[in-house]
C-alpha cells in the first residue's frame, strides 16, 4: 500500500516538473535565437533611446512572435518549407526595405538629431512606426526559418508538453522586447550628444545594407 502512494506521488511530481522544465527549454531555446544584432532589435532599440512609442512596439514585436510561435507549433512550417518560393519574394522585398531603411539611417548620420524632440524632426506617426516594426519582422524570411521551423520542430520534439514550450519561447521574446525597449532609456545620457546619434545611425546603416546582401545572396544563390 505504502508502495503503492509513493508511486502515485512520485507520478505527480514528475507530471508537475514537465511543463515546468519545458517553459524553461522554450524560454531558453528562444532567447538564444532572439538576443542577437539584427535589425528588428536595433529598430526596438532607436525607439526606445527616443522614447517614441515604445509599449505599442514592445506590443507588436511580442505579439507576432507569439504568434509566428503558435503557427510553428501548429505546423506551418512544414507549409513553408513546401512553398520556398515564398522565401525569395520575401528575401527580395525585404532587401529593398532594408536598403531605403538604411538609407535614411545614412541620411540621419550626415544630419543627426538630439534626444530633445524641439531640436530635431518630430516622431514618426504611430502607424508609421508600427508599419516599420512589422516591415522589419515580416519581411525578414529567417524569421520564418528560426522562428516557425526551427522552433516548431523543436518544439514538436516535446510531444503533449510542445504547447508549454511555445509558452515558454513566447513569454522569452515578451521579456527580451520588454527589456530592449524601455531598458534602452538608461542609455539616454550618452544619446544626448548628435555624436553617439550619428555614430548609432552610422551603425544602423551598416547593418542594414550587410543583411539586404546577405538576403540578397541567399536569394540568388537559393537558386
Amino acid at each position: 500500500m505504502s508502495e503503492h502512494v509513493v508511486t502515485q506521488v512520485a507520478s505527480a511530481v514528475v507530471t508537475q516538473a514537465a511543463p515546468t522544465a519545458t517553459v524553461l527549454a522554450g524560454f531558453a531555446f528562444s532567447m538564444s535565437l532572439i538576443v542577437a544584432i539584427g535589425a528588428q532589435n536595433a529598430f526596438v532599440l532607436r525607439q526606445g533611446l527616443r522614447k517614441e512609442y515604445v509599449l505599442p512596439i514592445v506590443i507588436v514585436c511580442a505579439g507576432t512572435d507569439a504568434l509566428l510561435i503558435t503557427a510553428g507549433i501548429a505546423g506551418v512550417g512544414a507549409i513553408i518549407l513546401a512553398a520556398p518560393w515564398v522565401l525569395v519574394v520575401v528575401r527580395w522585398i525585404g532587401v529593398a526595405f532594408l536598403v531605403i531603411y538604411g538609407v535614411l539611417a545614412a541620411r540621419r548620420a550626415i544630419r543627426p538629431g538630439e534626444l530633445d524632440p524641439a531640436s530635431g524632426s518630430g516622431p514618426a506617426g504611430l502607424w508609421p512606426t508600427i508599419a516599420a516594426c512589422l516591415a522589419f519582422t515580416w519581411l525578414n524570411p529567417h524569421v520564418y526559418l528560426d522562428t516557425v521551423v526551427l522552433m516548431g520542430t523543436v518544439g514538436n520534439g516535446y510531444g503533449d508538453n510542445r504547447w508549454w514550450f511555445a509558452l515558454g519561447a513566447a513569454f522569452a521574446s515578451a521579456v527580451w522586447f520588454t527589456a530592449l525597449g524601455f531598458g534602452a532609456r538608461a542609455l539616454r545620457p550618452i544619446f544626448r550628444s548628435p555624436v553617439a546619434w550619428r555614430l548609432l545611425d552610422v551603425l544602423i546603416a551598416l547593418m542594414m545594407f550587410a543583411i539586404a546582401i546577405t538576403l540578397a545572396v541567399e536569394a540568388i544563390t537559393a537558386h
